[in-house]
């Protein structure tokens, strides 16, 4: 049960973090070119993040 709870856990805070980041930026009403040049710096910045957060976590 504890090999499951870890990925577990970083999967919801990415999910989490990442659903939040998209609504900001589909709500912000960008006018780039292509949007990917916003999704792909939140969604590294989110995996930073999450892998941050969940050491913090862990302890």
């Amino acid at each position: 049960m504890k090999t499951i709870v870890g990925p577990l856990r970083r999967a919801l805070i990415y999910g989490l973090i990442s659903y939040g980041g998209l609504v900001l930026i589909n709500n912000a009403e960008l006018e780039l070119p292509s949007m990917w040049i916003a999704y792909l710096p939140m969604f590294i910045g989110v995996y930073v993040f999450t892998q941050w957060l969940d050491k913090r976590i862990q302890g």
